[in-house]
């Protein structure tokens, strides 16, 4: 295929030219609506590009053929058999595969080291969730991919599961044997579904992990604003095989999906797929041997242990995102979530996460030196910086089996059902009716029908003190949690 052509770009510069005048959305009309002292700040280039996709360019019910176009050329660059194009962000296209695979009441095997959006999932699609728990780390205390043998076991136990989510690579950077895993689903005749957000780059250079349409993954959702160069919300699904009917899935993404898709997102895309077919190795290339000399410099520095291929070697994981530099700096007396606010107030340097033990900064091909070195003259300062910072409380962090709770109603069940908010101290053997998220790095410790526990409450409580932020539950102090009420 001729991957010079960007449908959408092409289609959109095409508008543009013939200067149409636009009576319906967006209300701003090209920008001739907009607040100046807006455009001042946005551009005006993005109104003029905001275009209805009914306006010359696509969309779903009244095709011209430039998003199928564009959408095919996707498909082509990363070895799909179809690629879809998503403007509402991974998160519901994660929602959307999930439910392209199991229904209400049906039973999906899950990796529990999940993104909130991923139990979101579960308790909109009332999929019962069989859960299948990473290998955890003990001397990192870190959450990497579950292995094959798990997801065995948990078919051998749930034969009528209908499929498996894997999260892999992680916030963290680690993979998982995507081939491996999907083995064992395609012996028990069930799709594998990858949610690879931070993983839209990896097609595109040898030296990476695995892809997973490479690794015989049925579904992979991609996050292309992550790691890749497309803006905020741009996702994209890619699908091969037969397990999982092309039909199917537009359906259920056009069940929860936009009628108001976003040119912008779908323009992002296409220019993103052409640079990487063009230029994706080299850049990469750059990029990864930008990591190497950063994670070489940071390890360098007193206080700080930088996460390296020694954590596929010692067997936690089946592999490592080069351009993840995840950095434990516990030895500074300090937490993650502390070195990141103090970096970001004394350095305007915002890394790309944080928790209790770490930050990590992504690197990507829209690095250069000048962002190289800010990096580790910043890594330094906060070394320098760690003794000035303010004690905080300890996390009380517990051990790898206390974060396995028990199941006791579906998510579904208990986060819709009846409840009442309980004080903290009379929380622990009741059911959670509320998902309990700290951010960062946003995975849930307590999804709703869950049993709570001592341990975990004292692990959260502590966090609160800390300095955890609980956006999604009820009471962000954690002074009180909602339960599912007792008959």
């Amino acid at each position: 295929m001729d991957h010079s052509r960007v449908p959408v770009l092409e289609a959109l510069q095409e508008f543009r030219r013939r200067g149409d005048v636009a009576y319906g959305p967006p209300g701003h009309k090209q920008g001739r609506g907009t607040d100046p002292r807006v455009a001042e700040i946005l551009g005006m280039d993005v109104f003029r590009s905001d275009v209805l996709s009914l306006n010359g360019l696509d969309d779903r019910r009244q095709s011209q053929g430039v998003l199928s176009q564009a959408q095919e050329l996707m498909a082509d660059a990363v070895g799909a058999d179809q690629a879809f194009f998503s403007t509402c962000g991974s998160s519901l296209s994660v929602k959307t595969a999930m439910l392209a695979v199991a229904g209400p009441g049906e039973k999906l095997l899950l990796s529990r080291n999940a993104h909130k959006s991923v139990i979101s999932a579960v308790v909109i699609n009332g999929v019962e969730p069989i859960w299948v728990h990473p290998k955890f780390d003990v001397g990192r205390h870190l959450a990497h991919p579950p292995e094959p043998d798990d997801v065995r076991r948990r078919l051998q136990e749930h034969p009528d599961a209908k499929g498996m989510l894997l999260i892999t690579p992680t916030d963290w950077g680690t993979c998982a044997d995507i081939g491996a895993v999907a083995q064992v689903c395609h012996e028990y005749d069930v799709p594998l579904i990858v949610d690879e957000a931070w993983g839209a780059h990896l097609p595109f250079h040898s030296g990476l992990p695995s892809w997973g349409m490479d690794a015989d993954a049925d579904l992979v959702v991609t996050s292309v604003h992550k790691m890749g160069g497309a803006i905020e919300q741009s996702s994209v699904f890619h699908l091969q095989g037969d397990r999982i009917e092309p039909a199917v899935l537009k359906q259920r993404e056009d069940l929860l999906g936009t009628t108001s898709a976003s040119s912008l997102v779908y323009a992002a895309l296409d220019g993103w797929r052409r640079q990487m077919v063009e230029q994706g190795h080299e850049l990469l290339d750059a990029a990864i041997h930008r990591a190497e000399r950063i994670r070489a410099a940071a390890g360098d520095l007193p206080g700080l242990r930088v996460m390296g291929r020694e954590v596929v070697d010692e067997g936690h994981a089946a592999d490592l995102d080069p351009l993840k530099i995840v950095i434990d700096v516990r030895e500074l007396g300090v937490s993650g979530m502390q070195a990141a606010e103090w970096l970001r107030a004394h350095c305007h340097v915002d890394v790309g996460g944080s928790d209790t033990c770490r930050i990590s900064a992504s690197i990507t091909h829209a690095d250069d030196d000048e962002t190289e070195k800010l990096l580790v003259d910043s890594l330094r300062s906060l070394v320098e910086g760690a003794e000035t910072m303010e004690r905080l409380p300890e996390v009380h962090l517990p051990e790898p089996s206390a974060l396995e709770l028990e199941q006791a109603l579906l998510p579904r069940d208990a986060f819709f059902g009846p409840a009442e908010s309980v004080p903290a101290d009379r929380a622990a053997g009741r059911i959670a009716a509320e998902m309990i998220s700290p951010y960062p790095p946003g995975v849930p410790v307590v999804a709703p029908g869950e049993v709570i526990t001592d341990e975990v409450l004292d692990y959260l409580r502590s966090g609160v003190a800390h300095g955890f932020l609980i956006p999604d539950a009820a009471d962000p102090t954690l002074e009180t949690l909602r339960v599912v009420a007792r008959p």
